[in-house]
């Protein structure tokens, strides 16, 4: 009997334990739903050795797996792969566990030179495929938490890892925008983006991560890298009355990035700037930037870098606002209560963008609270604000509805001009956005928008004009290196007159564009020193270019309706940021746009050799509905570059062109709301652009002041603008009316900014010219003899100071004094008589100006006291707008009375304005 158990073990022996031809024992072992903890154990078993381990290392593992002939080496390394353990074993056959890192048996060569201090990430790298050893430092009196990320391996190939997350509001779940992160002990550190992520390239081991914020609590957690990981970091508001605070922030994303003529405005910057009537506007203090204006007070657009307004792609969550103004450009069409904040791109245009070739007003909205209720509110002398919040499924999905509207009919009334007593002016405006998220990966948000403007200056006309927008977003992270971004958006943009009289010819007038988009984008960080961002877009256009209803049934008019317009847009973009060296990084991008214009639509025929006229039309062109009338491609480069002088000082390049396929046709001085859009076709080629950007950037003090220098040179080709004396209301044959041209336009921007302290601001000087010139190949159509002329927004010189002073910590002073060179207008020269009748005689198309541009503004701002349990917090603004009461003209205009030709000017605000604004939030 013992014989044949003998027998026995020597057999099953056998079947478990073998020998490698180098002499290495193998094992074969069944480890069949098992938990780990069981694995390690029947291991210990049959290798006749001993593990050493924390049992809740080993919690929630099973294992279903079978080797045969394996070393134990390979068997354990195969059983830890999903894991954060690694194994030692010694030579007395004890194998110890530990989690993230390894143990060594040996020192590398430099562990006992004496360290140097660390000032930049380059410093205390670690080699690859060197032991990543952690020093114990004397203990710290602040309690810190500690994170080991990633599974230290024996071949270690990186000497960084990407260490990503985001930082959200412990109390209420909203991710935190702008949130300083730093590495202390090293110049490095990052802001979080809108949706509170945030990304930093680490050495491996031991690193510091600190978050530090006003209002914020100071967190330091002490990081243990060992591989690419996340760490989310969850912050506590800390609000009350402090003697004084003063905030440092390491951030250097102006020096650091390639963007050429970028800005971003956030909300509360706009809070304490003083504007007309105390509304906060962040378009209006994007005016007070270099290399942005409007052509004056009272209109609507806005003009980036010598271009047109209607070269600026303004974007609400994706979605194309065609008008963003209300109340003839006074203010914005947005309420600023549900702005989150602005980035406008007016060099390097990033390659996802494309359709305008100026400028990008990317607009992000506020994120709806998920945990608690708020709401607030804003009451100024002419406009009331709200904006609410409430979570629907706690920590899950808010709602977030904005309410807007005026009530500044009495202004009008108030102004001492007769003709103005029957005048009106209102409008409102409503957002509302919902954001969902979904689980970790998966975010949703839905947003609906809609503004209505009415106005009369006269007593038998009524204007009106609406914006409408729908946009939905899906973001889904697919891998921790990919993001995708879907999203799907709807803008409609409409205006109508509606005229009255006592002669049989009231009408309405109307116009109406539609737009559709459909984008998918990914955003990819390929490895250390690629980040791609890949995709694609679409968009279908609608155009009722205008109509006439005549009213009334003894009407004299006759019915007008101009066939609709069709196109759709595509494009294709890429762009990769690629880090050369820690000094050297590139921006490159590519779009390819296709655009086609499609019927149904009857095109003219006209006669070669001779000017576009009625007279000229020799046949006629039909397309049924959608057949392809016209296509054009447009290659699109998109190419930056920043180099680092110094940690704080860089040299940034780019050179970007561009495509545009929708017009503005106008023959107004300045932009109307009644400006009717015009999609290109086989008269009306895309608009085109080139710009390059030359800039040095410089952090003084710490980062307390920014200093920027930046010069630019834009071509322009195929510029869309209306002949002396054109007609292009309701006209059919749209290109009878207008010419084609180049532009140019260049300039000196000049920014010093400080950031910190009680005294803030910012100095901004611009030096810009902006030409056009309208040649053809008859001279009867060719302006100003086909010789390059001023845009109507050529303002060469143009200044602006904003400062802030805070008196105490609940109340500051606020200044803004703003310069401009007055823009070009067309003057009448004399007049002269023909064929019995007299006629006026102008000037070249603007060849004078008006006089020049001057305002000073002053605000003084309260705030409440800001202890935490308070049940709202409240804030008063006053200010004075044109305290100098300058009578700044809008326009210049002449009657002829009497037999003689008088100028006139019309101005908007000619004294001083007063306001009080009460702000509140629950």
């Amino acid at each position: 009997m013992r014989l044949r158990i003998l027998l026995f073990y020597l057999f099953v022996t056998s079947q478990l334990v073998s020998f490698s031809q180098e002499g290495e024992v193998l094992y074969s072992v069944e480890l069949n739903n098992l938990t780990l903890k069981e694995s390690l154990i029947k291991i210990e078993r049959e290798a006749k050795v001993n593990f050493y381990f924390a049992d809740q290392w080993l919690d929630g593992f099973m294992v279903n797996k079978s080797y045969s002939n394996k070393s134990l080496d390979f068997i354990l390394n195969d059983l830890f792969e999903n894991t954060r353990l690694n194994f030692f074993i010694s030579e007395d056959s004890r194998i110890i566990l530990t989690q993230n890192n390894l143990i060594y048996n040996e020192l590398p060569n430099l562990f006992f030179k004496k360290d140097s201090t660390t000032t930049s990430l380059e410093d205390n790298i670690t080699p690859a495929n060197t032991p990543i050893l952690i020093r114990k430092n004397r203990p710290s009196q602040t309690r810190m938490n500690t994170v080991r990320i990633g599974k230290e391996v024996k071949r270690q190939t990186k000497n960084r890892y990407t260490l990503s997350g985001v930082v959200t509001d412990s109390d209420t779940g909203r991710p935190i925008a702008d949130q300083a992160i730093v590495v202390v002990g090293r110049n490095v550190g990052t802001v979080t983006n809108s949706d509170g992520s945030y990304e930093l390239v680490l050495p491996p081991g031991v690193s510091v991560i600190e978050a530090i914020g006003l209002g914020i609590e100071n967190k330091r957690t002490r990081v243990i890298l060992y591989d690419d990981g996340v760490l989310d970091i969850n912050l506590s508001t800390q609000v009350e009355e402090l003697d004084e605070v003063e905030l440092q922030l390491e951030t250097d994303d102006n020096v650091t990035d390639t963007d050429t003529g970028k800005t971003q405005i956030t909300q509360e910057e706009s809070k304490d700037i003083p504007l007309v009537l105390g509304e906060r506007d962040v378009l209006k203090v994007a005016t007070l930037q270099p290399g942005i204006t409007t052509t004056g007070e009272g209109s609507s657009g806005y003009n980036v870098r010598g271009g047109k307004t209607d070269q600026n792609l303004v974007l609400l969550e994706e979605g194309v606002l065609y008008n963003p103004t209300h109340f003839f450009g006074i203010f914005q069409a947005l309420n600023p209560l549900a702005i989150s904040s602005v980035d406008i791109y007016k060099g390097n245009i990033p390659a996802e963008f494309g359709g305008r070739i100026s400028s990008v007003f990317d607009i992000k909205t506020k994120d709806a609270d998920i945990n608690e209720f708020g709401a607030d509110i804003s009451v100024g002398p002419v406009t009331a604000n709200v904006v609410v919040e409430t979570p629907i499924v706690k920590e899950k999905s808010g709602l977030m509805v904005g309410a807007r509207g005026t009530y500044s009919d009495w202004v009008l009334r108030s102004l001492n001009e007769v003709e103005l007593n029957n005048s009106e002016a209102s409008f409102y405006d409503f957002i509302l956005k919902y954001n969902h998220k979904i689980d970790d990966k998966n975010d949703l948000q839905a947003v609906a928008y809609y503004s209505d403007d009415k106005f009369s200056i006269t007593s038998d006309s009524l204007f009106g004009y609406s914006n409408r927008l729908v946009s939905l977003k899906w973001e889904r992270e697919l891998s921790k290196n990919r993001k995708s971004t879907l999203s799907l958006a709807n803008s409609q943009y409409k205006f109508n007159i509606d005229y009255e009289n006592t002669m049989n010819d009231d009408f309405i007038q109307s116009f109406q564009i539609d737009e559709t988009s459909l984008k998918y984008k990914i955003d990819h960080e390929l490895n250390e020193r690629h980040n791609l961002t890949y995709g694609v877009q679409g968009k279908l256009y609608g155009i009722f270019p205008g109509k006439i209803e005549p009213q009334g049934p003894d009407n004299l008019l006759m019915p007008i309706d101009i066939p609709k317009e069709q196109g759709v847009e595509a494009g294709l973009f890429i762009s990769d940021q690629f880090e050369i060296n820690d000094k050297l990084l590139l921006d490159l991008g590519f779009r390819l746009s296709l655009f086609s214009a499609l019927g149904e639509a009857d095109k003219f025929v006209y006669a070669d050799g001779t000017p576009r006229s009625e007279s000229t039309v020799i046949d006629t062109v039909s397309y049924g509905n959608n057949e392809i009338i016209k296509t054009y491609l447009g290659p699109e480069f998109r190419l930056a570059a920043r180099y680092l002088l110094s940690e704080d000082f860089s040299i940034k390049a780019s050179l970007n062109n561009t495509f545009q396929y929708i017009h503005t046709l106008s023959n107004n001085t300045t932009v109307s709301p009644i400006d009717i859009w015009k999609l290109s076709d086989n008269f009306i080629e895309p608009q085109q652009a080139i710009q390059a950007s030359l800039g040095l950037y410089k952090n003084l003090d710490n980062n307390n002041y920014e200093l920027s220098l930046e010069g630019f040179y834009k071509r322009q080709f195929n510029i869309l603008d209306f002949k002396t004396g054109a007609d292009i209301q309701l006209n059919e044959a749209i290109e009878t009316e207008v010419l084609q041209g180049t532009g140019k336009a260049y300039g000196v921007e000049l920014l010093l900014k400080k950031n910190q302290g009680d005294l803030t601001g910012w100095l901004g000087y611009t030096y810009s010219r902006s030409f056009f010139k309208l040649e053809s190949d008859f001279l009867e159509e060719q302006v100003n003899d086909g010789r390059y002329f001023p845009s109507n927004f050529d303002k060469p010189h143009d200044v602006s100071l904003v400062v802030n002073y805070k008196l105490s910590q609940r109340i500051s002073l606020s200044s803004n004094f703003i310069y401009q060179t007055g823009r070009p207008v067309t003057f009448p020269t004399g007049n002269y008589q023909f064929n019995g009748g007299e006629f006026v005689l102008y000037s070249d198309r603007n060849q004078f100006r008006i006089p020049d541009y001057y305002r000073l503004d002053i605000g003084l701002n309260f705030e409440g006291n800001h202890k935490k349990n308070k049940l709202a917090h409240s804030f008063w603004s006053l200010s004075v707008y044109n305290v100098l009461g300058r009578n700044n003209p809008y326009s210049v205009f002449f009657v002829n009375q009497e037999g003689e030709i008088k100028a006139l000017q019309s101005s908007i605000f000619n004294i001083p304005v007063p306001s009080i604004t009460y702000n509140i939030s629950f």
